[in-house]
């Protein structure tokens, strides 16, 4: 008879303990919302710049210290001072709690427009430096537990696009062209800064002033090269510095929101402007440059700069009774080119 085979039985065990599994903690509590004093139109700020450097820049925060406001800002070098505060905005690099301990942030930071010639590689730059910094600033305010209460950020009316014998309010819609995208994406960013943030979007035409789109012409003029810009017809949606400058100032104790124009009250043409320049600077405006010539000599800058008809209107600014100090666009280019100015 066969053997029974044995099979071998695991001897018992006693079941493993459960581990012991540490309670998870209770989730950190969410910062409390810093107490911001209420702000009134007299009130005294704590503004934040960037863009302090250029034309309007540097004239604004001269602006906001004769103001009384306290301006700190924003630079891309090391700082050199103690309202100075380095940032990186194309890599997003911000110190949120900066704008915990400011009552306003004014965005100007963006590439020239100016700069010539627009080859791909600075389309490029110009979209970027504008967006970028302004996604900085916005996921920062994002971050801090009591955001500012008021963001005015820059922007233009190039996105109108070429628009001629239209009346353009800030209820026009967008136009077609690479700055009208440009603004299109700019702003954007712009708008998803928090609710409780209140943001304005200054869209600002030619600026009359030593610097931007009036150096050139300006320098061109003074050399007897004083001329007619296409057929000269198309309008300009120009403003002084100073205007410039005083309606940032009214934004930020206004409670406008949104696009706002900021641009002249009275409409004036491209040949509007180069005459005035030209007689001011007792210099001749004999020449004509064809517009076949600009599109070839400049490019996409011609195009979208010195040939669109924009008559851009400041709808929202005059209904919130800003007054400006220079309604025609001689009396901007006269201040501009004034005696106390150009000496």
């Amino acid at each position: 008879m066969a053997s029974t085979k044995r099979v071998p039985v695991p001897s018992a065990r006693p079941a493993p303990k459960p581990r012991r599994v540490a309670p998870t903690p209770p989730p950190a509590p969410a910062p409390r919302p810093i107490a911001r004093r209420p702000l009134r139109r007299d009130s005294t700020l704590t503004v934040l710049l960037t863009g302090a450097s250029g034309m309007i820049g540097t004239a604004l925060q001269r602006r906001l210290a004769e103001a009384g406001h306290t301006v700190q800002k924003l630079v891309r070098r090391p700082p050199k001072a103690e309202n100075e505060f380095s940032w990186a905005p194309d890599a997003k690099i911000l110190d949120f709690r900066l704008l915990e301990s400011v009552d306003a942030v004014i965005n100007l930071s963006g590439a020239s427009l100016t700069h010539v010639p627009w080859t791909a590689r600075y389309k490029e730059q110009i979209l970027r430096s504008r967006v970028k910094a302004t996604q900085a600033l916005v996921e920062a305010m994002g971050m801090t537990s009591s955001p500012p209460p008021i963001f005015l950020s820059a922007s233009a009316v190039g996105i109108y696009g070429d628009r001629p014998g239209e009346r353009l309010t800030e209820a026009s819609a967008r136009g077609a062209g690479f700055l009208a995208d440009v603004v299109d994406a700019w702003e954007a960013a712009a708008l998803l800064a928090p609710p409780r943030t209140r943001t304005a979007l200054l869209r600002t035409g030619i600026v009359i002033g030593p610097g931007g789109a009036m150096k050139p012409l300006r320098r061109a003029t003074s050399f007897g090269l004083g001329a007619t810009i296409a057929s000269g017809h198309q309008h300009w949606p120009w403003i002084s510095l100073h205007d410039e400058v005083e309606a940032i100032l009214h934004l930020l104790t206004s409670s406008l929101e949104g696009p706002v124009n900021l641009a002249g009250p009275t409409p004036a043409t491209a040949d509007d402007v180069t005459r005035r320049l030209a007689s001011d600077l007792h210099r001749p405006h004999l020449l004509k440059i064809p517009e076949k010539a600009i599109e070839l000599g400049m490019g996409d800058l011609g195009r979208e700069l010195l040939l669109p008809s924009q008559q851009v209107v400041p709808e929202k600014l005059q209904q919130d009774g800003f007054v400006f100090r220079h309604t025609t666009s001689d009396e901007a280019v006269d201040a501009e080119l004034s005696p106390a100015t150009t000496g």
